[in-house]
């Protein structure tokens, strides 16, 4: 008897146990969907989007975030820093007069100032300068600790 209550009381625990363990994973949010319908890929945005405004006439939008958030871009693992406030203007396949996100590259920061989609690339925009990357990259969104999450 006492060990059928034992192992009654381990099936019942165990579960319960075990869900501490397993990492919840964040779910996109609107302005992950919004850059989606643009044709752009979700991993341009971490995960910690806290709020989103878009004019649809415009495309002008403004993106916060839970604070400032440090994440490491792939494919070269250039960091990337993202203020707390990012805005820009999104059109289908393009989004311009970004500020709020920089990245270091070259032992100094750059400010991307657009992100243009074309073809199976993204071309980010530093000022004058672009570099173009694949961008199935992007597909994940990342947590602001730099670890992956699935989307």
């Amino acid at each position: 008897m006492k060990i059928s209550l034992l192992l009654l009381s381990l099936l019942i625990l165990l579960p319960l146990s075990l869900q501490d363990q397993i990492p919840q994973v964040k779910a996109p949010t609107r302005a992950h969907a919004e850059l989606t319908s643009h044709g752009f890929p979700i991993g341009l945005l971490p995960l910690s989007v806290k709020d989103y405004y878009i004019n649809k006439t415009s495309g002008d939008f403004s993106l916060f975030l839970h604070g400032t958030c440090k994440i490491t871009l792939p494919p070269d693992n250039y960091l990337a820093t993202y203020s707390n406030k990012v805005t820009g203007r999104i059109t289908k396949g393009q989004i311009a007069e970004l500020r709020g996100i920089r990245v270091r590259a070259f032992f100094q920061w750059w400010s991307i100032t657009g992100i243009r989609s074309s073809g199976d690339n993204l071309v980010f925009e530093v000022g004058v300068v672009t570099a173009k990357y694949p961008s199935k990259n992007f597909d994940e969104s990342l947590d602001c600790e730099g670890k992956r999450s699935s989307s």
